[in-house]
């Protein structure tokens, strides 16, 4: 149980990067008030953790309802993953953890930028869901309670990085945020292969 708890834990620190995340978090919300960035943060993870939840707990249903079996998400799914890490390695958007020119621009006009871009697709992106659904498909109710609950800690690590932004940017920069994602894009990519 403690192989498959510190297994989902790396995965999804990986996948959903809080400290990535956290600088795109701190450059979308500059200029805001401490009481908005507050409120953007706990509403998006908040949002988050739901979505991640319900693809958890009914995942296996719509998979089996859409005729999709367990093997052919699996490659779907690490061939999904396995995009993010490139994205994470070579700084390159591919679609999966980016947004269009259009959402982006309805972003720009939007105060509230807590259910898009944050929540989806930064958080609970495609990768996010397709580890969770991996990870719980076809699993007993103790495995999906442990993933459940390592899902919550990478979750509340995020808002706790989204918290600190500011502060955590002026410590790490650019340069430190950029080298971290990499190092996690790499670890990605091995984890997308097994």
């Amino acid at each position: 149980m403690l192989e498959l708890a510190i297994s989902t834990f790396t995965t999804l620190f990986v996948v959903v990067d809080p400290i990535g995340t956290a600088a795109l978090f701190a450059a979308m919300t500059q200029g805001g008030t401490y009481a908005y960035k507050r409120r953007m943060a706990w509403r998006s993870t908040l949002i988050a953790a739901i979505i991640l939840i319900v693809f958890t707990l009914l995942g296996g249903w719509l998979l089996s309802t859409l005729g999709i079996g367990l093997a052919a998400f699996r490659v779907a799914g690490g061939i999904l993953l396995f995009f993010m890490s490139m994205d994470m390695v070579f700084a390159r958007p591919s679609g999966l953890r980016s947004t269009t020119v259009i959402e982006n621009q309805e972003a720009e006009h939007k105060e509230d930028i807590s259910v898009f871009p944050l929540a989806i697709p930064l958080l609970a992106g495609p990768g996010a869901i397709t580890t969770m659904l991996l990870l719980s498909s076809d699993a007993d109710r103790p495995t999906v309670t442990i993933v459940l609950i390592v899902m919550l800690i990478v979750v509340a690590a995020t808002l706790l990085a989204f918290l600190l932004a500011t502060r955590m940017m002026r410590v790490i920069g650019v340069t430190g945020a950029n080298v971290i994602g990499r190092v996690l894009g790499v670890l990605l990519a091995a984890l997308a292969v097994q």
